[in-house]
């Protein structure tokens, strides 16, 4: 097969000047796109809807209720078949009765119960004959949360049923009604949380998932638009082009990033912005401060995102390869904003992980808006912790001009070797 060279007003088009440009060609360019890709449309417009509606849905509860709880009651005794009503009283635990611990075990492995609770022989015995009875209490610790409010709630029920055991045998002794109480509990305890009075999880879980998801669609929506760049034909001037604006890769790059980012950033702030709207003000979540400052706040994570999401498609210039980090990158984003786990906890390496996440930063601002009621200087003032990322851009640049026309190039002689093998030979 022969090579064959490309026509030169194809290649005079190709290499048309940057300046040449229209901007407005460009973001042109970029509707057109969007309007002929389903994926990418969608993206923008009902999966985002879809995802928020839907988790919304599944912690509507606002608390867990009725979790299934293994009882094996090895006791048999009135005190043990209290302390078991006292749990079924809690809207929390749904006692189930167990024959042995070793199927309780399997039922908990199983995620048939999330805790096993046993009450062992002559539990009631050696209570009333001054002996400490153990009552063994387990919970999977796989599930975090689930975990946390079984394990509080379960010593809550068994203490109230304790306590009025003790009382009957302090009465039972002689000490005056009166004081039965003082000696049971001399000091009252009452705990309250200061931003979640009613222990709400859609107020504690549902910001952060949100944020989340938001942040995995928009490096969805920018990696989608920086891969179609390396599959449009740079020789195909008349069905592929608009407005004289060319597919080359290397032409106009930095142009076409930025109409990119001057379509994309509006619509993913209205994403946003619905969040907000929904969460504080349609179903009503306390919040102290200005959801102004939020804005704020989303909008430089946005661009946290693409800076991220530009490095990586600078370097790696294949479509399944980029998508395959950015989500890899961004998908622990819920676990590692220290929603549920203390950040500094966590490995040396997660910690590092963590600082390169924009939601992480982000959850800072939003925290302290909503809990703490921040103004817009103090926000503005934790913004400072994105500076890391602006040291990215010298380096995208710089990337940029050393890797790309590689791409560009073997994207070329690609297309060349392909429109000769679809000509047909003399004489046929």
């Amino acid at each position: 097969m022969t090579e064959r060279t490309p026509d030169t007003n194809t290649v005079d088009n190709s290499k048309q000047s940057p300046s040449r440009i229209s901007f407005i060609a460009l973001v042109r360019r970029e509707l057109r796109a969007l309007w002929h890709d389903p994926w990418q449309l969608a993206l923008v417009s009902y999966i985002p809807l879809l995802g928020i509606f839907c988790l919304w849905w599944l912690f509507s509860a606002g608390l867990p209720r009725q979790l299934p709880v293994a009882i094996v009651d090895q006791d048999h005794s009135q005190l043990s078949r209290m302390l078991t009503r006292q749990l079924k009283a809690n809207p929390v635990t749904e006692p189930q009765n167990f024959i042995d611990l070793t199927a309780a075990v399997t039922a908990m492995q199983q995620a048939k119960v999330y805790a096993i609770v046993v009450f062992p022989y002559d539990m009631k015995k050696d209570l009333l004959t001054g002996h400490k009875p153990t009552i063994d209490v387990r919970y999977n610790s796989q599930f975090l949360l689930v975990g946390k409010l079984l394990s509080s709630q379960i010593q809550l029920s068994l203490g109230e049923g304790l306590l009025h055991v003790a009382g009957l045998k302090q009465l039972a002794s002689g000490t005056p009604k009166s004081q039965v109480a003082v000696n049971l509990s001399p000091v009252k305890s009452q705990t309250t949380a200061l931003f979640n009075r009613n222990n709400n999880y859609i107020g504690f879980l549902v910001p952060p998932v949100l944020v989340a998801l938001w942040q995995l669609l928009s490096m969805l929506v920018m990696a989608n638009s920086l891969n179609r760049e390396l599959h449009l034909n740079p020789m195909n001037v008349d069905s592929d082009t608009y407005h004289g604006v060319s597919n080359v890769l290397t032409v106009a790059f930095w142009p076409k990033v930025l109409a990119k980012m001057v379509l994309f950033t509006p619509i993913l702030m209205l994403q946003g912005g619905f969040i907000l709207v929904w969460l504080y003000l349609y179903l009503g979540l306390p919040v102290a401060g200005s959801l102004a400052s939020l804005l704020l706040a989303q909008s430089v994570m946005l661009l946290a995102v693409w800076s991220l999401v530009l490095l990586v498609f600078v370097v790696m210039r294949d479509s399944a390869r980029v998508i395959s980090f950015c989500t890899a990158l961004f998908a622990p984003a819920f676990a590692f904003m220290g929603i549920t786990f203390p950040t500094h906890e966590m490995p040396q390496l997660a910690q590092w992980w963590r600082l390169i996440m924009p939601s992480s930063h982000y959850i800072e601002s939003h925290v302290s808006v909503v809990s703490y009621g921040a103004a817009l200087p103090n926000v503005a003032s934790q913004l400072s912790s994105y500076w890391g990322f602006l040291c990215l851009l010298p380096v995208i640049y710089f990337l940029s001009r050393k890797l790309l026309p590689i791409t560009a190039n073997a994207t070329s002689v690609v297309t060349v070797y392909d429109s000769d093998a679809t000509q047909p030979a003399k004489g046929q």
